[in-house]
């Protein structure tokens, strides 16, 4: 029967104006899975951060789609146990480890890259650290190690790949947050890093509109990962202990999921979570009544420091 279905594809294809009367098939998942394996099907995609978390999952995703991923983190056992599970269902992954707080270690990922694949078709800057603690208690050098993560670490990268997007007509990632258009109370240096971000990767949107490169902003609810365990206090050690209950939270597989329709799609931004997308609506109608919501709701976290 499959062999049937093949050979009539055509014959089927050439006769589509004699069934335009028939209601026409839904979409169902493995029609979505086929067209996405089309899509990611040997594209070389690199992300940062992709050791843990949204990156985990995301390098995961897109490696059983078919795409040859590149793992970027400064953890090399980490990157290669993600490397081990990509190659356990005949995934493709180059692992280089990376800091993308240090310039010299992005160019030398977008190097590696072009030299064992000659292209670049997506970047997805995922890498990120968090903090908490009250700005008149946390040292300044805490704010400045976030920035140097969240927002040079996309800098650097984009910097080096940008060309190479635009010849691909590939795609540039940000994995921001709701906070990179909200505050965040007890996390200035990650909100600060977080507007930072959607400021430098909306104003590319801007400059590389006759290139037409595709750039998506992912602005990410509270989500199920390790980013508050790695949290800096005030000190700028790592708090190792999640102050929120993570069971309640949007799981890295499903943002991996997201990222990869809106890619397929080519938006230009998506929020997600269904309380990211309310706060963003009441932040932008009744900015005050919104400050109030995230002040009470960060203010009942275990131990909050406001």
């Amino acid at each position: 029967m499959r062999e049937l279905i093949d050979l009539n594809k055509e014959e089927l294809r050439k006769s589509r104006k004699d069934l335009s009367h028939l209601p026409e098939q839904k979409e169902t998942d493995k029609n979505k899975n086929l067209e996405s394996k089309d899509f990611f099907g040997g594209k070389v995609i690199i992300i940062t951060g992709a050791s843990s978390g949204i990156g985990r999952a995301m390098a995961i995703n897109f490696a059983s789609k078919g795409a040859n991923v590149v793992l970027a983190a400064r953890k090399l056992d980490r990157l290669n146990r993600v490397g081990e599970i990509i190659a356990s269902f005949g995934g493709n992954a180059l692992i280089v480890p990376t800091d993308v707080s240090v310039h010299r270690d992005c160019y030398f990922l977008i190097d590696k890259t072009l030299e064992k694949y000659g292209k670049i078709d997506i970047l997805i800057n995922n890498a990120g650290i968090s903090m908490r603690a009250s700005f008149l208690d946390v040292d300044i050098d805490v704010l400045q190690r976030v920035m140097n993560t969240n927002f040079w670490g996309t800098v650097y990268c984009t910097r080096h790949a940008l060309r190479h997007l635009i010849v691909s007509k590939g795609s540039l990632v940000s994995i921001s947050s709701i906070c990179g258009i909200t505050p965040l109370p007890g996390r200035t240096g990650y909100a600060a890093s977080k507007h930072a971000l959607d400021g430098f990767i909306d104003t590319i949107r801007v400059e590389q509109i006759p290139n037409k490169l595709h750039v998506l902003s992912v602005h990410a609810g509270f989500t199920s990962s390790n980013i508050r365990n790695r949290a800096l206090n005030r000190y700028g050690n790592e708090q190792r202990e999640t102050p929120r209950n993570e069971e309640k939270m949007m799981s890295a597989e499903k943002v991996a999921n997201e990222v990869a329709k809106a890619l397929t799609k080519r938006k230009r931004d998506i929020t997600l979570t269904r309380d990211g997308k309310l706060i963003v609506w009441l932040y932008k109608r009744l900015p005050a009544v919104a400050d109030k919501i995230l002040y009470k709701e960060m203010a009942k976290e275990v131990n909050s420091p406001i």
